[in-house]
């Protein structure tokens, strides 16, 4: 696909964000349902999830191979790194937030609220005082498809954040199916996207929210804004880069939101995209997974770290 097919600029702040000779490319192809991508800087690969067929598998920047990093993989979705740069994963069919060590080994860091189980941690991000903020939707225990169906034993579905010393916080308590999650890059806000369309329909618009976080990154406000909602699908996965931009996935591609809310360009891909991430020598290559497939593109922008 030729950068003229695949990039569509809405408004003119997109082309600073765009290089006009690149182009998009398409990696690897051979997933059921490709998600939650992690770049390890010191490895030169991009870990990403297969959670239908319960593998991660991981792409090595300098060979341009794809192998299985991990199988099976507990139904693992999103992933990112921590500040030791271990990677946290959400795991579906563990109903857990997990780390891998530098020596490979898996630790549970929570799989429970007061009590009881998670339902089925989705997507994870750590801020810069060690905390690890997920969501914890329902789709790894609502069929055998995507982990081990059973009965929500919270009831609910929450955003929580889990403090460095192990305390877990409910933060966010009145989304339908929260999903992606980001802050902005002073960490004063968090996005969260809310995919609760899958179950019940047009009650749950495809937003974005937007939630302000106290001084002390403890906290939510209860009230938020509306960052964006989707015009596509709906939004799953995301990341802001350090202008503030969000990229995030979408029904017909990558959609790019300004600090304002504005969509000012899309990265057209020929399936549902679910997840993006930044990587590369110089953090300028997004990585985008398609239903199937590992897309890239260059930018001329990049992450906060």
């Amino acid at each position: 696909m030729a950068l003229d097919q695949a990039i569509e600029v809405l408004d003119p702040r997109f082309y600073g964000l765009v290089i006009h000779n690149t182009h998009l490319e398409c990696l690897w192809t051979g997933a059921r349902w490709m998600e939650g991508p992690v770049y390890v800087p010191s490895a030169r690969h991009l870990i990403f999830s297969d959670i239908p067929n319960d593998r991660t598998l991981r792409f090595d920047e300098r060979t341009e191979n794809v192998d299985v990093f991990e199988q099976p993989s507990f139904n693992a979705n999103g992933h990112c790194l921590d500040l030791q740069g271990r990677i946290i994963t959400a795991e579906h069919r563990g109903r857990a937030v997990t780390r891998i060590g530098h020596d490979g080994h898996r630790e549970i860091l929570v799989d429970q609220y007061q009590g009881q189980r998670l339902n089925s941690p989705n997507d994870v991000v750590v801020r810069s005082d060690g905390s690890i903020w997920f969501t914890d939707p329902t789709y790894g225990i609502d069929t055998d498809y995507e982990g081990d169906i059973a009965e929500s034993e919270i009831g609910e579905c929450y955003v929580y954040r889990l403090a460095p010393d192990g305390t877990l916080d409910a933060v966010i308590r009145d989304m339908t199916r929260p999903n992606g999650l980001a802050f902005s890059p002073d960490e004063t806000t968090l996005y969260v996207a809310d995919t609760g369309r899958s179950h019940v329909g047009s009650k749950c618009p495809p937003d974005i929210r937007a939630y302000q976080v106290s001084d002390d990154g403890k906290l939510i406000s209860d009230s938020y804004s509306i960052f964006a909602t989707c015009t596509s699908g709906v939004f799953d996965g995301f990341r802001v880069d350090r202008q503030g931009n969000l990229w995030t996935s979408a029904g017909d591609g990558v959609h790019c939101y300004s600090t304002d809310g504005s969509l000012i360009g899309k990265i057209r891909v020929p399936e549902v995209v679910s997840n993006v991430e930044f990587g590369g020598l110089k953090r300028n290559r997004l990585y985008i997974c398609g239903t199937t497939s590992l897309y890239s593109m260059y930018l001329n922008t990049r992450p906060v770290r």
